[in-house]
């Protein structure tokens, strides 16, 4: 499975595109908020020659939905999350004001997901892991095969995700982590909303919120 990264928006949010050997593509939490970001992505997937098959948000904060209606609209797909992240959503626009930042909108989530489900494309699935904490109904994506994770802003290197915003509990996030993240095997890639790349075995050896 490949992995592709792009860092999009004032806030500097990881955007990815998930795909393999058939070309099909997921993409997950679209961050672009200007027309060169998204130039920059639609290039990208037209030079890679992918299929998107799925628009997910990990979480529905305003730096991880910002391309969410670009993304709908290009490539006609539903929207993906947790149920419970559609309150978070509906709250974007307020959020778009507070910050001044353009926000072409969003489509609601359409299609649910919950902890144990499988997200497939290509060849490819990915098993659901509910991680709230950071936000109400976060969920995060993990693949056995190629150790990989696509943690959304539960866990940074050195670091994990800020629990004062609404819905956010700082206990919960640090459960989440012990309970669902550090029982991973240690060489499996944390793919953050934000920042560079970790492992798990880094993690669990290293970040003091963990000490």
């Amino acid at each position: 499975m490949q992995v592709s990264i792009f860092t999009f928006n004032a806030f500097q949010e990881n955007t990815y595109v998930l795909s393999d050997e058939t070309k099909e593509c997921i993409i997950i939490d679209p961050g672009m908020s200007n027309e060169i970001e998204e130039i920059q992505f639609k290039e990208f997937i037209i030079a890679s020659g992918l299929t998107p098959v799925h628009l997910v948000n990990t979480h529905c904060h305003i730096d991880h939905v910002l391309g969410n209606q670009f993304v709908a609209d290009t490539y006609h797909l539903p929207l993906t999350s947790h149920k419970g992240e559609q309150i978070v959503l509906d709250f974007v626009p307020q959020m778009s004001s507070m910050y001044g930042i353009p926000y072409k909108g969003s489509p609601d989530i359409e299609v649910f997901l919950d902890e144990g489900d499988s997200l497939t494309f290509g060849n490819s699935s990915l098993e659901v892991l509910f991680t709230p904490g950071h936000s109400p109904a976060s969920i995060s994506l993990y693949d056995k095969k190629s150790a990989t994770l696509i943690a959304g802003d539960v866990l940074f290197q050195g670091s994990i995700g800020r629990t004062d915003l609404p819905g956010g509990d700082h206990e919960t996030l640090l459960n989440i982590v012990r309970e669902k993240f550090f029982t991973l095997p240690q060489n499996t890639m944390v793919y953050p909303g934000h920042g560079p790349q970790t492992t798990i075995g880094i993690e669990k050896t290293s970040n003091p919120f963990f000490k």
